[in-house]
C-alpha cells in the first residue's frame, strides 16, 4: 500500500469529508477509481508567517493595493463570487499532466461543501475576466488548500497572497497544503510530521470559523462588499 494510503471506497458527501477532515484524511484518486483516502506523513504545511514573496511579487501587490479601492483597478482579488467556476478551473488540462483528480463528482462534492459554508474560493479578477485562483476548505482556524489555476501569469499567486493576509486577520496561521512539492516548498511550506500536524488540526479545530462571506479581499486582510461578477 502506498505510503500515506488509509483506506478505499465510500462516497463524497459533506459529512463524510468533515469527518475525514478532521481527522487529517483526504481524498486523492483518478476518475474511474474507488475514492482513495490519504493522510501523508510527513504532511506539507505552510505557515502563513513563512509565506515567500518575490520581489517581482512583491511589487505586483503593491501596485494591486494602490488602486483596489478605486475605479481604475484592473486587478480585484475576491472570495466566493465564483467558486462553481474556480473549482472548474481547477480541473482543467495543464501541460506535462495527463487528466485530473478533480472529477465532475470531485467537482459536485466539494460544490456541496461550498454551499454548506466551508469550501471557498479565492479568485483574481482583471479587467472583470477570472484570471486565477485557488479554492480550498476552512474548518475552525484552520485552512486546507486543494488546488490553484492561472491564466494570467502569477495570478494565483495574488490569490494566495491576498488569502494568507485575510488568514491571519482572522487568526489563521496555517495552510495545510497536503503534499510535498518544489513549487509550494518556494512560497515557504514545509514537511511536518503527522503527529505535528494532528496536533496542531485538533487545537485549531477547537476553535469555531471566522465569518465568510461572498466580497472583495483587500490588502489589509479585511474583507469589504463587492458587487457580484460575472464569472
Amino acid at each position: 500500500m502506498p505510503e500515506g494510503l488509509l483506506a478505499a471506497g465510500a462516497t463524497l458527501t459533506v459529512e463524510r469529508l468533515m469527518q475525514a477532515y478532521r481527522q487529517g484524511i483526504f481524498p486523492w484518486f483518478n476518475p474511474g477509481d474507488p475514492v482513495l483516502w490519504w493522510s501523508p506523513d510527513p504532511r506539507m504545511v505552510l505557515a502563513c508567517a513563512d509565506f515567500k514573496v518575490s520581489h517581482s511579487m512583491s511589487k505586483k501587490l503593491r501596485q494591486t493595493a494602490r488602486l483596489e479601492r478605486t475605479g481604475k483597478a484592473r486587478v480585484r482579488i475576491a472570495t466566493d463570487t465564483a467558486f462553481s467556476s474556480v473549482i472548474q478551473a481547477c480541473a482543467e488540462p495543464r501541460a506535462a499532466q495527463h487528466g485530473t483528480w478533480i472529477s465532475p463528482a470531485v467537482q459536485r462534492a466539494y460544490l456541496d461543501w461550498h454551499q454548506a459554508g466551508y469550501a471557498h474560493s479565492i479568485e483574481t479578477w482583471i479587467d472583470g475576466r477570472l484570471a486565477g485562483g485557488l479554492y480550498g476548505v476552512c474548518m475552525g482556524r484552520f485552512f486546507f488548500g486543494e488546488s490553484m489555476f492561472s491564466r494570467v501569469p502569477d495570478a494565483s499567486k495574488l490569490a494566495l497572497a491576498y488569502l494568507v493576509r485575510y488568514l491571519r486577520a482572522q487568526g489563521i496561521d496555517h495552510i495545510d497544503c497536503q503534499q510535498q512539492t518544489g513549487h509550494l516548498a518556494s512560497l515557504g511550506a514545509r514537511p511536518i510530521s503527522r503527529r505535528a500536524f494532528m496536533a496542531l488540526l485538533d487545537e485549531r479545530l477547537r476553535l469555531p470559523e471566522p465569518e465568510w462571506r461572498p466580497g472583495q479581499l483587500l490588502a489589509d486582510g479585511t474583507l469589504a462588499p463587492m458587487e457580484e461578477t460575472a464569472a
